[in-house]
């Protein structure tokens, strides 16, 4: 008599070929297996494994399992342990190259079947890249997509914050164990998704130490969980690009942001628009590409006239973008001294129009 999850994990540990295995087992059962067990061998017989592969299932300890199998049964958060042959295994993560035998889930295991949009970006980002990033991710959350990232920081921990702040659903896939949250100062981060009914996800045992290498393969989960991948700002070198290229790989849609020509952390970017990702300037882009997916898209982008009906002090609005501009600049070019000017900025900062950043004054979001 054996649990299931001792079971699976037992085959997991049979090396080349184990993949095989698994889709025996969801053809044998049809369903998930039982939650225990009663006849192993006739079950290892049925799955034909050879003489070797039977004895090298029962030759580990049961005491090397004992610590995953305790984590999974401790109640806060609540874990999951999905693997291939299982029903509840995501079907699009299903459809990709070496998709991962096992997912290890806290939290809400259901969201891993919710429409998904990736978004990633550098871990050195701009101010431009922390608002869009942002702004996008709450957007997109609003209307029903869960948003996928890596939990690394920079940009990723920005994009899934943006979907918390909406009340959106939004699932982090780690290059590490569940049990060893890595980066250790996203662990607030981490509490906060689990909080508001969001998922923990990796592939690597429990209490498996972050590497270098798992950072790809992690990536490769992300875009395979996902519709697209929305690559926000990323450098010539970004990990970002790694995550778009499996999309591509995976026959998933890629969609990136437009910054300025001579900022650095858009040249990945730009380069993945050249290549023919899609140009990204606000949600209904993405929204209006997964319409069938979504119940309704709950906000509309205004034009520039409404938008200017709302806002304070239209014409100072209108000459502060998304690179920092200086106070002086601003007083020339609306004609204001500097002292009028200075009063009014303050109210637009008060009412969240604007913010103040290194070099003057940036839009702080875009305006509903």
């Amino acid at each position: 008599m054996m649990s299931k999850y001792e079971f699976l994990l037992r085959i997991s540990m049979l090396g080349q070929g184990k993949l095989a295995i698994f889709k025996k087992i969801s053809q044998i059962f049809g369903t998930d297996l039982p939650n225990i067990i009663n006849n192993v061998s006739f079950l290892l017989e049925k799955l034909a494994l050879t003489q070797e592969q039977q004895e090298k299932f029962l030759a580990t300890s049961y005491f090397h399992f004992e610590p995953i199998l305790e984590w999974l049964d401790t109640p806060y958060p609540q874990k999951h342990l999905i693997a291939y042959c299982d029903s509840d295994y995501p079907i699009l993560l299903k459809q990709i190259n070496s998709p991962p035998i096992f997912l290890f889930v806290m939290g809400n295991c259901q969201l891993l079947h919710s429409p998904q949009i990736a978004m990633v970006g550098s871990r050195e980002f701009s101010e431009y890249g922390a608002q869009w990033g942002r702004y996008f991710a709450g957007e997109l959350a609003i209307n029903g997509l869960t948003i996928t990232s890596g939990l690394a920081l920079g940009l990723d921990a920005i994009c899934h914050r943006g979907a918390l702040e909406v009340g959106g659903n939004t699932i982090a896939v780690l290059g590490s164990g569940l049990a060893n949250i890595a980066p250790r100062s996203n662990l607030n981060l981490v509490n906060d998704i689990l909080a508001q009914h969001g998922a923990i996800v990796s592939e690597f045992l429990p209490f498996e130490k972050a590497r270098t290498e798992y950072f790809p393969r992690r990536n490769r989960i992300i875009s395979g969980l996902s519709l697209g991948t929305f690559v926000i700002e990323a450098s010539e070198k970004s990990g970002s690009l790694i995550t778009a290229r499996y999309a591509l790989e995976q026959n998933r849609d890629v969609f990136a942001l437009p910054g300025d020509i001579d900022n650095q952390n858009c040249v990945g970017t730009h380069s993945l628009i050249k290549q023919g990702a899609y140009l990204v300037t606000e949600p209904i882009d993405i929204l209006e590409h997964y319409s069938r997916y979504l119940s309704t898209i709950n906000r509309q982008t205004k034009n520039e006239d409404d938008l200017n009906n709302h806002i304070l002090y239209p014409e100072i609005f209108a000459v502060i973008h998304h690179q920092p501009i200086a106070v002086d600049t601003i007083a020339s070019l609306v004609n204001l001294s500097i002292p009028e000017l200075t009063s009014k900025l303050l109210d637009m900062e008060i009412a969240g129009l604007i913010m103040t950043v290194t070099g003057g004054y940036i839009r702080k979001r875009m305006i509903k």
